[in-house]
């Protein structure tokens, strides 16, 4: 069974590090788990969960460049089992990516679940397209009460995935998943201060009575 993410990422240049290494053999027998690279509603449930990922493109001159995209979580829309699409907000204005997506379609996006250390890798090819708040793409892909200038709709035509290992990602989170890790332990603590005080009452009762029969 063909799986596209390895078929894309092995190049003869990778095959001979394989040699090398003595893992040739490994990744010679290795078989994918899918067919198609469609995204199911796992990929989907993991997607529409982050608020930011690193997307990778590739220069004229042959250099990759890697930046950092955020937003409101979902801000990376699922539109579909192969389709994906987001708002690209204004930063500092050198359109580097956008320069190299206009030569060159071709990007690999990393999404990252640092809690559950776990990892998502995307092939894709883009298309840029000019913001139309009236569309039905622009209703689905644009936020709801989120500052920030939006300067066109990046379409983002999934070729291949893979999901990584956990090795080597260092467990973080962020301050709403520890406010909301943290809820029933606050829940619990202020039961416990309210049975204490309770407990202190009848206590301070109990010895008033002993005190004055």
């Amino acid at each position: 069974m063909s799986y596209r993410f390895l078929d894309i990422a092995t190049t003869a240049s990778v095959r001979a590090v394989r040699e090398d290494m003595g893992s040739a053999q490994v990744w010679e027998r290795f078989e994918g788990d899918r067919a198609p690279d469609s995204l199911t509603q796992h990929e989907t449930d993991f997607i529409t969960a982050r608020d930011h990922f690193y997307m990778a493109s590739v220069s004229q001159s042959g250099w990759p460049y890697v930046q950092h995209r955020g937003g409101p979580r979902g801000f990376l829309t699922v539109l579909d089992a192969a389709t994906l699409a987001f708002a690209d907000y204004r930063g500092n204005r050198q359109y580097i990516s956008v320069g190299n997506m206009r030569a060159n379609a071709r990007v690999a996006l990393i999404l990252m679940d640092y809690a559950n250390r776990t990892r998502l890798k995307i092939f894709a090819t883009v298309e840029l397209l000019p913001v139309d708040a009236e569309s039905d793409l622009a209703g689905r892909v644009l936020p709801q009460d989120y500052r920030a200038r939006t300067e066109r709709i990046v379409l983002l035509h999934v070729v291949a995935f893979d999901w990584n290992c956990p090795q080597h990602i260092t467990q973080r989170f962020t301050e709403d998943e520890i406010i909301e890790t943290m809820r029933d332990v606050n829940e619990r603590l202020v039961g416990l201060e309210d049975e204490n005080a309770r407990l202190r009452g009848e206590l301070a009762l109990t010895r008033s009575g002993v005190a004055n029969p």
